[in-house]
């Protein structure tokens, strides 16, 4: 497997294109007669756009996906449903597709109706500018953008153990308001794998399970979360590789989306091992990455185990606090600040003022050993800063 340039346009013929009018963008991705899964927000308040998808794609096809930023269309009533079947109907008379094969999302506030003459102005320059490219990639991943700072995407081109060769590319947008289910996302994924709409979405859920699932930037989920996946079938048969490939997919984007946490200045893996099940595993490590104490003491290099080991023991997941490992990593340093339930890392000790040093650094590991089996988990996170508040007390003013 190697990383290739092209985000969602990697995959031959899949077209794209963004495009942003200050504080409001729209996308369009075409990757026509796709088989198509897809994963859902758990939020019981939904917005329209999820409403439409879901159903949409219950036939397991897509031709189209399009999405705007600036307005979630989230507790809108009808009108919200109206304006979302309208930005779906807009492009399909333009692409000639059926309506019921168009996918829509959107992120931005909640509450406030869409300005629709603003969106379809963006949607049919996106419209008029489709095209397969990396920068038409590039520009799609920017205009979904809300408070990120930097667009996500990545390609990647693998070979399946018939050796025929399949791309997978993706792009995201989220910054904010993730948890474990997802939150506060979009992800739009391709491929040219052949594969049944059956066998995608169990595809998918894995990939998520592993990837997005296991992110947290500050433990609120949103109204808006959608991952889809489109496949175009004009390269091999879908296998485990293919599962590999797509899997690392999602945990890069899910890695680029915990770096460009709001208001984030460092970014943390959370690393369980030696768990009784992998469910387990899980637990104890999301536990970790949400807690609004370890993220403030990542933001203040504090290399607190307290709160490393309060978190795993409120978490659910089996474990023994006399069996229990913590150490911390960031380049090619290591230093363990909990060995078997004993402290290392006391005060004045050479263990602390290593692990001092250590969560200086942008990028932080954080290993548990649980000492209870042999099941592993990763969770992704962030610190959170002045700059997180800020952000989000000011986000609708």
């Amino acid at each position: 497997m190697e990383i290739i340039d092209g985000g969602i346009c990697a995959v031959d013929d899949v077209k794209a294109y963004g495009a942003s009018d200050g504080k409001y963008g729209a996308a369009v991705i075409l990757c026509r007669d796709s088989h198509a899964a897809a994963v859902f927000t758990s939020n019981k308040v939904v917005a329209a756009p999820i409403i439409i998808s879901k159903k949409n794609i219950e036939n397991g096809k897509l031709s189209a996906i399009v999405a705007n930023s600036g307005n979630a269309n989230c507790f809108t009533g009808e009108k919200g449903l109206d304006d979302a079947k309208n930005m779906i109907n807009l492009v399909a008379q333009k692409i000639h597709v059926n309506p019921d094969d168009v996918a829509v999302g959107s992120t931005g506030v909640i509450g406030r109706k869409m300005p629709m003459q603003k969106i379809n102005k963006l949607i049919e320059k996106c419209l008029e500018n489709l095209e397969n490219s990396k920068e038409a990639s590039k520009k799609a991943a920017e205009a979904i953008m809300t408070t990120d700072k930097h667009p996500k995407q990545i390609a990647v081109k693998t070979l399946l153990k018939n050796g025929i060769s399949v791309k997978i590319g993706g792009i995201v947008k989220g910054s904010g308001m993730i948890e474990p289910n997802m939150g506060t996302m979009l992800c739009y994924l391709t491929t040219d794998v052949k594969a049944s709409p059956s066998q995608l979405q169990a595809a998918l859920k894995k990939a998520v399970d592993v990837s997005f699932n296991m992110l947290v930037i500050d433990g609120d989920e949103s109204t808006n979360d959608m991952v889809v996946l489109m496949a175009n079938g004009k390269s091999g048969e879908i296998d485990q590789n293919f599962q590999d490939a797509l899997e690392f997919v999602c945990k890069e984007l899910a890695k680029m989306m915990a770096k460009d946490g709001e208001g984030a200045t460092k970014y943390m893996e959370v690393r369980v091992k030696g768990a009784y099940t992998v469910e387990d595993a899980r637990k104890a490590a999301k536990a970790v990455a949400k807690s609004s104490l370890v993220k403030t003491a990542l933001f203040g290099a504090d290399p607190n185990w307290g709160r490393i080991v309060a978190a795993v023991g409120y978490s659910g997941a089996d474990m023994d606090e006399k069996l229990i490992s913590v150490a911390l990593e960031s380049e090619d340093k290591l230093i363990g600040i909990v060995e078997k339930g004993e402290v290392k890392a006391y005060q004045g000790s050479d263990e602390l003022e290593k692990a001092e040093d250590i969560m200086k650094n942008r990028e932080i590991n954080i290993i548990i050993d649980l000492g209870m089996g042999v099941h592993t988990a990763v969770a992704y996170g962030c610190d959170l800063s002045y700059d997180y508040i800020k952000i989000n007390a000011e986000y609708t003013t």
